[in-house]
């Protein structure tokens, strides 16, 4: 009867889940993805390469589209909360508003990764983006050597309060200073390239001498192109993303050049960072990604 007895707690103990250095098995990590919309090629390519770690981790990645609504987002983590996920990985629709996720998760013991978009307020274990002030310096400079040191320029905005934005503008008018290129027109579009459309035809009535085009991102800079074009306007246009539509452009020629991000390469690493994490390894509290110009 002892001997039956042993049998069996040996069977039921080999039937538990395995556990090493306090970390689940994989089949078992389930990671939380918020994105900040999914209307957009960058985040769409940034979720496909979350979604390719995980698989070869064998994790589960739950990937939830917040609508560029910060409201959205919140809901999106508290929904997560109830799924029993061990890591969330957020790219926040507003860097001061996605604070009030990041807390729901901290309260819960759930750690933070923030991607291509930072945080102002909230625990997160580490942040994972471009450089984009490094970028936007980069646009900026190219703008000179591409309008001899002169010129008029306009400058697109990205979505007021992301640090994308922020940063990406600050890079290029840092570029600029010290030079006789004049911002004559700087406008939010909020990342959309109808906005950035509608911004740029109201820009080119308004301002009759225009020599190039700084847009934070593709989807904006893709925008005005189109309204350019109907202008038959020579204006150079310089983006940020290196998406494909505008890398297309960028060689047919039609836009002078695009800031190359890997947002494939941000969702990958996002996860990696979430595997590191849930061994127990320490990871840095910032891990950059390289850029580089497509011209």
């Amino acid at each position: 009867m002892k001997k039956i007895v042993f049998v069996t707690m040996i069977v039921a103990l080999l039937s538990l889940p395995l556990f090493a250095n306090g970390q689940k098995e994989s089949s078992k990590v389930k990671v939380g993805l918020v994105i900040s919309t999914l209307n957009n090629p960058f985040f769409v390519s940034l979720k496909d390469g979350a979604q390719a770690k995980a698989t070869e981790l064998g994790y589960t990645l739950v990937v939830l589209d917040s609508q560029n609504d910060p409201a959205k987002e919140l809901s999106n983590v508290e929904d997560l909360m109830t799924q029993g996920i061990s890591a969330l990985l957020i790219n926040p629709a507003d860097s001061d508003a996605v604070g009030n996720a990041i807390k729901v998760a901290n309260k819960q013991k759930i750690p933070v990764i923030t991607l291509d978009r930072g945080a102002t307020s909230g625990e997160v274990v580490t942040h994972i983006a471009s450089d984009n002030v490094a970028g936007g310096k980069m646009a900026g400079e190219f703008i000179i050597k591409l309008l001899g040191g002169k010129g008029k320029v306009v400058e697109l905005e990205g979505l007021p309060g992301t640090s994308a934005a922020r940063d990406r503008g600050k890079g290029f008018n840092e570029a600029l200073k010290g030079t006789s290129i004049t911002v004559v027109a700087r406008q939010a579009a909020d990342f959309d390239r109808t906005k950035g459309l509608n911004v740029m035809e109201d820009i080119l009535q308004a301002q009759s001498d225009i020599d190039a085009v700084f847009a934070h991102n593709d989807e904006m800079a893709l925008g005005a192109l189109k309204a350019i074009e109907a202008s038959g306007r020579d204006i150079k246009i310089v983006g940020f993303d290196a998406t494909d539509d505008a890398v297309k452009a960028v060689k047919e020629g039609k836009m002078a050049a695009t800031v190359a991000q890997q947002p494939a390469l941000i969702g990958s690493m996002g996860v990696d960072a979430v595997s590191k994490i849930l061994a127990g390894k320490s990871v840095p509290k910032y891990l950059p990604v390289s850029l580089k110009l497509i011209k």
